[in-house]
């Protein structure tokens, strides 16, 4: 049966001692002809390094350096991540492999797999490379089981502790596997979205954004569609409230929340939103390109404004604490979204990492 959806602060004194410094040496450079030397360009690049290095040893150049990393990150950051706000464990992944944070900072690498997700219930993670899909303990790491496919991308587990799925993309191609790595099948072409799971349904529903940019919900296992929207362009990001009533969209210009009962889609005027992520208790979190807005009681407000662009949305369990990234400047931040309004940030997170990582998703503890 198919239905159609309704329409820290800055040292002013040696900044400008730093720039004073900069500039005399500026104004008392001497004009050179340029001679053609296959070893000067080298000989350049290296005094050039060296000056380099010496100014950002040096108080003045410290105070540069430093002045340039505020104006794209959080200053005050700490040097690297030594624990979480908030109980829990996080999952990331990206370049430098598939990792699980705990609360107090103790990390542990689960392999080389560029993305990852959580199990229901955090029991599993489903990690993959761009052509191999497991299933792998957060605890040490062990490979239940493995499926070759190609070009796999957005790997989603959704069911309950004892029956589960896994929907993943290959291509433009949507598949489901059973959570034991058997059965897997071939669902309609898919755009570049991740599929999400509906919360409660025991991986019986999942929705998706089809090629034409409709939000379609289905049980893979009858094949039976349930719902079909209109077609959006600019389609980014779909997600499920925590009760499984509401399930959202972001696209271009808007953000459309369905009501799975009636049908009924309601827009909100929300440009440039890149990802979703409800809380527990409902709240609902836009990522825009440098801030966070929060939808909740019916209003929009925007939570967070970064000084360059954010990557990445995840809430703590307990949905006191937001935590998104600033590649640019190599830091994470955490912002308390209950109580008290605290931004925490960390730096160095690519070192920690060996790479740049994307958030999967923060899980109560086991």
């Amino acid at each position: 049966m198919k239905r159609l959806f309704d329409g820290v602060p800055a040292d002013a004194e040696a900044e400008e001692r730093a720039w004073s410094v900069v500039g005399g040496a500026y104004a008392r450079r001497e004009p050179v002809r340029r001679r053609r030397s296959p070893v000067r360009p080298a000989l350049v690049l290296a005094a050039a390094v060296v000056a380099v290095a010496a100014a950002a040893l040096s108080p003045p150049g410290r105070a540069v350096v430093n002045a340039v990393r505020r104006s794209i990150g959080i200053a005050g950051a700490q040097a690297a991540l030594f624990k979480l706000p908030s109980p829990g464990r996080l999952l990331v992944s990206g370049s430098g492999g598939t990792w699980v944070v705990a609360a107090d900072g103790s990390m542990r690498r689960l392999g080389a797999y560029p993305q990852a997700s959580w199990s229901p219930h955090a029991l599993y993670v489903v990690a993959a490379t761009a052509d191999v899909l497991a299933a792998v303990e957060p605890a040490n790491g062990h490979v239940h089981w493995q499926l070759a496919r190609p070009a796999i991308r957005f790997p989603r587990w959704g069911g309950t502790r004892t029956d589960t799925s896994i929907a993943y993309l290959t291509t433009s191609r949507l598949h489901v596997v059973a959570g034991d790595g058997t059965g897997d099948r071939r669902l309609p072409p898919s755009a570049s979205v991740a599929p999400a799971w509906q919360p409660g349904s025991g991986g019986t529903v999942l929705a998706y954004v089809d090629v034409r940019g409709r939000v379609t919900i289905l049980n893979p296992d009858r094949g039976i569609v349930s719902r079909v929207s209109r077609a959006y362009a600019g389609a980014r990001d779909i997600a499920w409230s925590p009760n499984g009533k509401t399930l959202t969209l972001a696209a271009r210009g808007e953000v459309v929340l369905f009501a799975v009962a009636t049908g009924r889609a309601r827009a909100l005027p929300v440009a440039g939103v890149r990802a979703l992520a409800f809380a527990a208790d409902g709240r609902l979190a836009l990522l825009r390109e440098n801030s966070v807005t929060l939808f909740e009681h019916g209003h929009l407000r925007t939570l967070f404004a970064a000084p360059s662009r954010l990557s990445g949305i995840a809430w703590s369990p307990n949905g006191r604490w937001l935590l998104s990234a600033l590649p640019q400047a190599d830091q994470w931040v955490f912002v308390q979204t209950l109580g008290a309004r605290r931004v925490l940030a960390v730096s160095h997170i690519r070192r920690q990492f060996g790479g740049e990582p994307q958030l999967d998703g923060w899980a109560p503890s086991a």
